[in-house]
């Protein structure tokens, strides 16, 4: 591989990354759509006199997008990275912030309180998603399943096993219906991503610390090696998502 390729890549996987935002990786790769879609499903339930709780928020990305009214809405974020982002973002916007140690841990989240709590890709405990809900509130949730990038961790080390082996639909609607929770909705899907350069591939995997342990460009020369011949042949290397999505209320 040539030293300017490497520097390349090294250079990207130390690319800084803010938040939960993905744009540094705009036209470098695109993903296959779900058959449904997480922002029309809160869209449909959202009312602006809801009390809303964002699990997770990051920097509060999506949840802006939303357009909720600022006073009735609260977020959780564990990252302290993020949490700073939220206080510096959100706060001044009215935004109630709540920084937790553990993301599926709700500390000093009032109970009985949120019309509708949303989760985009963050841990929780049916428990306490219960707890701070409302008699028959909202519970919207899409998750990164148990397999996500399964092949293309197991390409980067032939002894990676899967972190979350209980991430599936099966499992977590099964959780929720052991506390008492009505299911709205639910379905699962294995959609396929798409990397049109080898530097998005070293940016995403060193963010993905779960799914790509222990990863460094400097360790996988040899496999990016391979990567670079099988981009010239096909112009994209693909890895195959999990994602799952589920609606339920609180009985």
């Amino acid at each position: 591989m040539k030293e300017e390729t490497i520097k390349y890549l090294l250079d990207e996987e130390a690319h800084a990354f803010k938040g939960w935002d993905f744009s540094y990786l705009k036209g470098r790769w695109s993903s296959e759509k779900l058959p449904w879609n997480f922002n029309t499903f809160v869209k449909e339930y959202l009312k602006d006199s809801d009390n809303i709780l964002d699990m997770g928020t990051g920097g509060g990305e999506l949840l802006l997008s939303f357009k909720h009214p600022y006073e009735k809405t609260s977020v959780t974020e564990a990252y302290k990275p993020n949490i700073k982002l939220c206080q510096e973002i959100l706060a001044p916007l009215g935004i109630k912030i709540y920084p937790i140690e553990q993301d599926d841990i709700l500390i000093n989240v009032p109970t009985d309180f949120y019309d509708i709590v949303l989760n985009h890709h963050e841990s929780f405990s049916p428990s306490e998603v219960k707890r701070v809900l409302k008699e028959n509130g909202i519970f919207i949730t899409q998750q990164v399943g148990a397999y996500n990038n399964n092949d293309l961790a197991t390409f980067f080390d032939s002894n990676h096993k899967i972190q979350f082996p209980k991430m599936t639909l099966d499992q977590t609607v099964k959780s929720l219906e052991d506390e008492g929770f009505e299911i709205v909705f639910k379905n699962e899907y294995y959609p396929k991503i798409k990397f049109f350069d080898l530097g998005a591939i070293a940016f995403f995997a060193k963010i993905i610390q779960w799914e790509f342990i222990n990863f460094s460009v400097k360790d996988n020369l040899d496999k990016f090696e391979v990567l670079e011949k099988r981009l010239k042949d096909d112009g994209y290397i693909e890895s195959t998502e999990h994602r799952f999505m589920i609606i339920a209320k609180r009985k």
